[in-house]
């Protein structure tokens, strides 16, 4: 039975409906002469039985061969419908593939073994320039994409190791030449293929066009590089930083050494230090506030405050900066700029608005201010206010004797005297030439005078060393007048105490004079 297992199927069909015929004619052949000769046995009604037997049988085994036949058409029918329907599917997934290659919008073209193109999309046309008709079928496609000689062979080369050893190449940049002379920069992904045997069938690229993505890219890196140069360059520290406690810096440039003398990986994530921990504390609170207050309003911030650098010292510094979001936390980037200098210079500036530039005290415009403040504070809480107006006594005599440089040295040992003689809180201003006053906030007309009396009596015992002329004594005259009672105003208490001062004067000096007395 094996062997005629191994047979293909309609052979055995064939053999088993043959076999199953054969055995029914001859039983029916056999049987239906016995069958008659049950019934009759004479001569001449078997031979018509006998006709009618063989026109029964040629009936029967016609029957047998249409139903056989009208069956075996059936089914072929059936087979050819299938086939029909099964080819018309496979055409149109192929019409489908088809059009799904050709509208890719990704290069797409297949090689044979022979390096022959078969398959040339509309992106490969609009890419490289060559139109379908011109590359199908040609086998020299890597001479026109490849004009360099030595390029063109490392090409070829990675080609054939595809078809030879199944390479398979991905993210593999080349760069072509187009139909046009210029030149595209291609990403390749490509692999062998089989049939349906399992044989080596030819080769499928698949080229995105990364020409611009290329060029942006190094544009960007160009800018990094220029950016990150500028950031080195830059009179300070640029950064960026969490709006948080502790102020994390996330990134900051390389001016973080010379403005605070650490590396800029220290202050990074905090890693050795936080920049609020460089802040100094007076000023922690309203830099926090004034950075808050600018982001509220959506605007930039300035701020001026001072730091402690790694060496211990302290510098101001001036700091510029928005509010950005940095994943869904508030952030702020900015510059932060030395402006030590500039402070220093700002309160060397200040001093000689505010100062007299040979003695160092209050000017006289600063005691105007100082004035009508001391006033208005007076008035509101209603304390008293002292002035004490000073001349020097016999001041030009001292200048024609021992000369102007001895003067000045006269003036500034007088107004040490006087700074020192008083309490903080007081204030000591040259009014012009020698001419001195003294506000003693909070003193009424008794202490007043116990100062004067005081400030008469120290000049007084002091002999003045002049530098080559010998020593000069000196005194003074002092008027003294007290808000409210000689004045609600300042220029009503100046005027009282000058009058005072001239008073003492004219009376023989080296006296202090109330006014109105």
């Amino acid at each position: 039975m094996e062997p005629f297992e191994e047979l293909p199927s309609p052979l055995r069909r064939a053999l088993i409906i043959s076999g199953v015929y054969a055995l029914v004619g001859v039983l029916w052949i056999l049987g239906s002469d016995q069958l008659l000769l049950v019934f009759t046995r004479d001569v001449d009604a078997l031979a018509g039985l006998q006709t009618w037997k063989g026109w029964a049988f040629v009936l029967m085994t016609s029957c047998l061969l249409f139903g056989l036949t009208f069956r075996q058409f059936r089914r072929y029918q059936e087979v050819m419908e299938i086939n029909r329907q099964q080819a018309e599917q496979i055409l149109d997934l192929s019409q489908f593939r088809e059009s799904i290659i050709d509208n890719a919008s990704t290069w797409i073209n297949v090689l044979d073994t022979d390096a022959r193109v078969v398959v040339w999309n509309k992106a490969a046309e609009q890419i490289s320039g060559y139109p379908r008709e011109e590359i199908v079928g040609r086998d020299d496609l890597w001479e026109w994409l490849y004009p360099d000689d030595a390029y063109r062979q490392s090409i070829v080369e990675r080609a054939q190791e595809i078809l030879d050893h199944g390479l398979e190449l991905e993210a593999f940049e080349t760069c072509i030449r187009t139909r046009e002379g210029g030149y595209r920069r291609l990403s390749w992904n490509s692999r062998r293929f089989f049939d349906g045997e399992g044989r080596v069938n030819g080769s499928i690229a698949i080229a995105t066009d990364v020409t611009e993505q290329r060029a942006a890219e190094r544009e960007l890196q160009q800018r990094e590089r220029q950016l990150a140069n500028l950031m080195d360059n830059l009179p300070g520290m640029a950064y960026r930083s969490l709006f948080d406690e502790h102020w994390t810096m996330r990134f900051v440039s390389s001016g973080c050494r010379a403005l605070t003398g650490y590396e800029p990986s220290d202050l990074l994530d905090n890693r050795t230090v936080s920049w609020a921990q460089l802040i100094n504390p007076d000023d922690s609170a309203r830099v926090a506030r004034e950075v808050e207050d600018a982001i509220g309003l959506g605007e930039p911030f300035a701020v001026e405050y001072s730091i402690r650098r790694r060496d211990g010292t302290t510098i101001w510094v001036w700091e510029k900066g928005r509010g950005v979001d940095d994943n869904g936390r508030l952030a702020l980037e900015g510059l932060i700029l030395d402006i030590n200098s500039r402070k220093h210079l700002e309160e060397e500036l200040s001093e000689l608005a505010t100062h007299d530039a040979l003695t160092g005290l209050l000017n006289r415009r600063e005691l105007e201010v100082r004035l009508k403040e001391e006033v208005q504070r007076a008035e509101r809480y209603g304390h008293s206010l002292a002035m004490l107006w000073i001349d020097l006594d016999h001041f030009k005599a001292v200048n024609d004797e021992h000369g102007h440089a001895a003067g000045d040295h006269v003036l500034r040992r007088l107004s040490e005297m006087l700074e020192t003689s008083v309490r903080a809180v007081d204030r000591v201003a040259r009014y012009g030439g020698e001419e001195f006053i003294v506000l003693l906030p909070e003193r009424n007309r008794l202490e007043a005078w116990e100062t004067a009396e005081r400030l008469r009596e120290r000049v007084c015992s002091q002999t003045i060393r002049v530098p080559g002329s010998g020593s000069v004594s000196l005194s003074i005259s002092i008027g003294l007048a007290v808000f409210p009672e000689h004045g609600t105003s300042g220029e009503a208490l100046c005027d009282a105490a000058d009058r005072a001062m001239y008073r003492a004067k004219d009376a023989g000096r080296n006296r202090v004079c109330v006014a109105g007395e």
